[in-house]
């Protein structure tokens, strides 16, 4: 009887995790606001702005949308995942991945979107060479890109060898 208590006491605490889920919601409103606060800000200087300045703020931009998007995916599917499956009727819309990413995939598309988002950032630094000072700077960045590269490219290749294991 004392185990079955314990044990459906720890079933019961992932629902702990639910706030958190409704905490990212509210860091996807905060990534909203600024997408617009940055949009607003370039519109003004648009005419007068340089190429480089507009495709730079355009990949600040992308980088926002893609911090958004991962977002979204960590909330949904580590919420479908960890808490309880999302009740949305059938006359709703309903993403086509909604409970088809398991654990593994969401840290993998988790992984790619951090490999995405350093690179937009690498790109920006690359497109400011000439406002650098410091290589060491540089070699840093780009050892930190290549460093999350490598980990997506190995948590990819571990994900495969153990789906081959579990057929």
């Amino acid at each position: 009887m004392l185990e079955k208590f314990f044990e459906n006491l720890l079933y019961s605490a992932r629902w702990l995790l639910a706030p958190v889920y409704l905490g990212l919601s509210v860091m996807m409103a905060a990534v909203t606001v600024k997408f617009f606060q940055e949009l607003f800000h370039i519109l003004p200087a648009l005419f007068s702005a340089g190429e480089v300045d507009i495709i730079l703020k355009a990949l600040s931009l992308i980088d926002l949308a893609l911090v958004g998007g991962l977002l979204v995916m960590v909330m949904f599917s580590g919420y479908e995942n960890f808490v309880s499956q999302l009740d949305i009727a059938e006359d709703k819309e309903k993403l086509g991945w909604l409970g088809k990413l398991d654990v593994g995939t969401l840290k993998n598309k988790v992984a790619t979107s951090i490999v995405a988002i350093s690179s937009i950032h690498l790109l920006k630094v690359f497109m400011e060479l000439e406002h650098m000072q410091d290589n060491d700077k540089i070699m840093w960045y780009v050892l930190i890109h290549l460093t999350f590269v490598i980990s997506a490219f190995m948590m990819g290749l571990l994900d495969r060898v153990n789906r081959k294991e579990s057929k």
